[in-house]
């Protein structure tokens, strides 16, 4: 679609669009021209570009073939394979008033929207998980938790404590901090036996005194755990960001996990991290093969089949319902939206980032566009064009 009829009705020019988009003169021609929108930053550019044009008096309707970028098969869109693209679609975005009004909504349904654990979602996967996690906790087993940004796991953690605390579960969490840890020194701080050690102590005695010598230290959680143990306590040590566990501790985890009082383990472990966790816990990882021989990998799968219940629940959670935003169409849009192949991978390799963050924030933009266009749904063309 070429925009030089609607800037001449406007009464305004090229250059003034190639200055509010901060855009050069070469790629302002194309979109204006031939309605050929720069690869880089499409969304970001598509956006000021309609506030550029309402801002000189363009209407609704005007602004409409600027999302519905899969009527023109011209005009290129970012690709799914683009790591910019990617970048993008993590990006935090939240429904402004516009839309809120728009689409009559009190509330945003992907801000604050975890606050019970009636509000996480709770799919066949992640049912499954809630139960590996309570039983590692309950049971002292070994767990590691794997899913790729955005896709839930620190919900699930945190989704764990809080039924704890409703089901009065005789159980401690132990989390040692992990806000600056990484695998080796040059990068950050990584996580030791020893901190692990204190944070066990600190967490079942806060006011005890943490022996100094690795050898008392270690002796001293035995005991504290056994302690608490025949209390009537069970314990799980929960680790964060586990992929960043350097070698020598994830091979430590299994002598705490061996810690018994006769035959009754003391203490479950739950590592929980993002993909790069399962490569290092690999069958064929020779350094920690005795970890890898005890822990069971759970996988956080994206949510695909699962994609229409989940914006359900999201919507009814907010006291809306998404068939009133969402065209049939959006949702297949959505799925194919949200595919990555790696760089110069083949097709073969093709992985889906549908998972709740990337969801969110990419139907939160295309509301946005579609508030801002006057539609009255959000269908597939504009998730597509955003």
């Amino acid at each position: 679609m070429s925009l030089q009829p609607l800037l001449a009705r406007l009464g305004t020019s090229q250059a003034d669009m190639a200055r509010a988009l901060c855009l050069g003169k070469a790629t302002t021609s194309r979109l204006v021209s031939k309605g050929q929108w720069p690869t880089r930053n499409a969304p970001a550019v598509r956006a000021a570009a309609a506030k550029f044009l309402t801002d000189h008096g363009a209407k609704p309707e005007d602004l409409r073939p600027l999302f519905t970028a899969g009527e023109d098969a011209s005009q290129p869109t970012a690709t799914p394979t683009d790591p910019e693209d990617t970048t993008m679609l993590l990006r935090c975005e939240n429904l402004n008033q516009k839309t809120k009004m728009a689409f009559r909504l009190a509330r945003d349904p992907f801000r604050d929207d975890v606050q019970t654990r009636d509000d996480v979602f709770a799919s066949g996967a992640i049912r499954y998980v809630r139960n590996v996690l309570l039983d590692a906790a309950l049971h002292h087993a070994f767990v590691a938790i794997v899913g790729e940004s955005g896709s839930g796991k620190s919900t699930l953690a945190e989704d764990l404590e809080q039924r704890v605390i409703d089901e009065n579960k005789p159980v401690s969490v132990i989390r040692p901090y992990v806000l600056a840890m990484e695998e080796s020194e040059s990068r950050g701080k990584p996580l030791r036996a020893p901190a692990i050690a204190e944070a066990i102590i600190r967490t079942l005695t806060p006011t005890a005194h943490c022996k100094s010598s690795p050898e008392a230290r270690f002796a001293q959680v035995h005991e504290v755990l056994r302690t608490s143990r025949r209390a009537g306590q069970s314990h799980l040590l929960l680790i964060e960001e586990a992929h960043s566990l350097p070698v020598p501790t994830l091979k430590h985890l299994k002598r705490f996990a061996e810690l018994k009082d006769g035959l009754s383990r003391l203490i479950g472990i739950a590592l929980i991290g993002q993909p790069e966790l399962a490569t290092r816990l690999s069958e064929r990882s020779g350094e920690v093969r005795e970890v890898v021989q005890r822990c069971e990998l759970v996988h956080l799968p994206a949510l695909d089949g699962d994609l229409e219940a989940y914006l359900r629940h999201k919507f009814a959670r907010a006291g809306a319902q998404v068939d009133d935003v969402l065209a049939p169409d959006a949702y297949d849009a959505i799925r194919a939206r949200l595919i990555r192949v790696p760089e110069r991978g083949r097709p073969s390799e093709r992985v889906s980032i549908c998972h709740p963050l990337v969801v969110n924030n990419l139907v939160a933009r295309a509301m946005n566009a579609a508030a801002l266009a006057g539609m009255a749904k959000v269908d597939g063309n504009v998730i597509t064009g955003v």
